[in-house]
């Protein structure tokens, strides 16, 4: 478990990150920290240095007037399944070479609560298991390179995520393969835990980028 305090402006920061990666916050917005604090509650210390945070990576940009949303355009999403294409994998064969019962019991909970949301429909219940899906694998892998590396990544791409797993067909795929996946690794195959994983990843960004071109 997680131990770590979470200060004003970590939180802050994944408010104002989630907001801006699922759109709430369009691309072009300007955003200022008199606004911002008066919207969350917060004096302007803790949203100024969220702001810086959010800088750094490129998801804000300083203009005159505040902060410009920068978000991210095609080449950018293109750009993150590129990197999990190269890297995820590894990821899902180190989880399949040392993943333990109890690690494995949490995966297969994850599983079937996306079981259960992909049958109601529920598109944000299908994107949290999702995600904790992932983050789950990414632990398994016993690296904390490879987990830092990629969450960040998955989680950025989570609006484009939301729209495709808006189809009921591409969501009922993504199960389906989320449940190949876990085999894999719960047999400790990590050659076959690779090639899934990175067949997902690839399935899921052809869903996603032929949204993008409609």
């Amino acid at each position: 478990m997680d131990h770590r305090t979470i200060s004003i402006a970590d939180q802050v920061f994944e408010i104002l990150e989630r907001d801006i990666l699922t759109g709430v916050y369009a691309r072009g917005e300007v955003l200022t920290e008199t606004k911002l604090s008066e919207k969350l509650g917060v004096s302007r210390t803790p949203v100024r240095e969220a702001l810086r945070r959010m800088e750094q990576e490129r998801l804000v940009v300083g203009t005159s007037r505040g902060m410009r949303v920068v978000g991210l355009d095609r080449r950018d999403i293109d750009d993150i399944y590129e990197i999990r294409s190269r890297v995820e994998g590894l990821a899902a064969r180190r989880a399949a070479e040392r993943a333990g019962e109890e690690e494995l019991e949490q995966l297969k909970h994850l599983l079937d609560m996306q079981e259960f949301f992909t049958l109601k429909e529920d598109g944000t219940g299908i994107i949290d298991t999702d995600n904790h899906f992932h983050e789950m694998l990414y632990r398994m892998s016993g690296s904390l390179v490879l987990h830092d590396t990629l969450l960040p990544l998955h989680r950025k791409i989570v609006k484009y995520r939301q729209v495709s797993v808006g189809n009921s067909i591409r969501a009922k795929e993504s199960f389906e393969e989320h449940r190949a996946i876990y085999e894999a690794v719960a047999a400790h195959d990590p050659d076959r835990a690779e090639e899934l994983l990175l067949r997902h990843i690839e399935n899921a960004r052809t869903s996603i980028m032929s949204q993008e071109e409609n």
